[in-house]
């Protein structure tokens, strides 16, 4: 369906998209989740959940276990998802590697009244990535993120200014879209790999100073496999040998609750960046404009926040949401006072900004990310 721009002829919405053109000629970053890869036709997590769940990838050890733990999150609010299934089975992994190195005679742990090993954990936890991969590593067409990432790489409105620099992308999602839409763009970016189809991971290539974008895959990337002697990824090209075994260990980090990753690379280094990215310091100020995301990332909330307190008014937050109005950490966010005039909301039916309200009584949708393309474009 067509994006219906009639409420943009009312001066409040007007006056909301000029804001967003003249803070978006700042120094930015983006954070994409999920909803951001829907045009693509990637599912959203829900579906994603549905799909990975019924996947032949997933053996009976593995359905079992995953049955398991969903009864165990019947009545959850909001919904839970894969990678909720996948933070309790991180954990348990986590109890019984620590009780197999210490030579604890009793390792397992009862799931659902059955006792499993390390080992079966550790299976279904690579069986449930096989089925992640089955589902996110399909055709696409990318044709709306190259028109996203090329409106945000140049001037907003022809003949108005917009300050040149390198944008930072904080990816959620573990499809690679954004690389792709950058790469066909002809803007130079870094991913912290180098090398070409197949690369190595090298944080340094972050460093360069010619750079279009830094793009920073938080929870890790289908197109990444785990060295089998470190921690840090491979990317192995599609016809070499190899790569068919190494979807087993792909470098994929759904879960929140984290037992190793926080203390070491590549995942440390990513989120340090980020850290960084979201605390600009020095009178500098940056923009951290977030679609398709679902605020359901405490971890990623929480350095949002920090931010936000920790920037000294440097860090302006805009964000599109598809909830009628601010609602979870949004409205917790729009209704402090210490914080409110750095987040702006743009949501189904509003415009949000500290005292500022504006309200539609129908669906905007300009949250969707095909309509916030076409709002960057200045196409409306």
């Amino acid at each position: 369906m067509a994006f219906d721009t009639t409420i943009f002829e009312q001066k409040e919405f007007s006056e909301a998209i000029n804001k967003l053109e003249e803070l978006l000629s700042h120094s930015k970053a983006v954070l994409l989740g999920a909803g951001a890869s829907r045009c693509a036709n990637l599912p959203l997590t829900d579906q994603l959940t549905a799909e990975a769940l019924k996947s032949d990838k997933l053996s009976v050890d593995s359905k079992q276990i995953l049955t398991a733990i969903q009864n165990s999150f019947v009545g959850a609010n909001p919904a839970s998802h894969i990678e909720d299934y996948l933070s309790e089975l991180v954990d348990w992994l986590a109890i019984t590697a620590r009780r197999a190195n210490r030579n604890v005679t009793a390792s397992k742990v009862a799931v659902g009244g059955t006792e499993y090993s390390n080992d079966q954990l550790l299976q279904a936890i690579n069986e449930i990535k096989l089925a992640i991969f089955g589902v996110i590593n399909v055709q696409v067409d990318s044709v709306v993120h190259e028109r996203f990432v090329q409106a945000l790489h140049r001037p907003m409105r022809p003949g108005k200014d917009s300050l040149s620099s390198t944008i930072d992308y904080l990816v959620m999602n573990y499809d690679t879209l954004i690389e792709d839409s950058l790469a066909l763009s002809q803007l130079r970016y870094a991913d912290g790999l180098e090398g070409g189809v197949s690369g190595w991971w090298n944080p340094s290539t972050f460093e360069q100073s010619n750079l279009d974008a830094r793009v920073f895959k938080l929870h890790g990337s289908i197109n990444w496999a785990e060295h089998s002697s470190s921690s840090k990824p491979l990317r192995i090209a599609p016809h070499l040998k190899r790569s068919h075994d190494q979807a087993a260990k792909i470098m994929i980090w759904p879960a929140s609750t984290k037992y190793r990753e926080t203390q070491i690379d590549p995942y440390a280094n990513l989120m340090n960046r980020a850290r960084v990215v979201l605390n600009p310091q020095g009178g500098s100020q940056r923009v951290l404009l977030i679609t398709g995301y679902s605020f359901g990332d405490s971890h990623i909330n929480h350095e949002i926040e920090r931010g936000l307190r920790a920037s000294n008014g440097n860090l302006t937050v805009i964000a599109f949401t598809s909830d009628s109005e601010p609602s979870g950490v949004l409205q917790t966010w729009h209704e402090d006072q210490s914080i409110n005039e750095q987040v702006l909301i743009f949501a189904d039916k509003g415009f949000f900004h500290a005292e500022q309200k504006a309200v539609s009584a129908k669906s905007i949708e300009w949250w969707k990310f095909e309509n916030l393309t076409q709002i960057l474009e200045g196409g409306i």
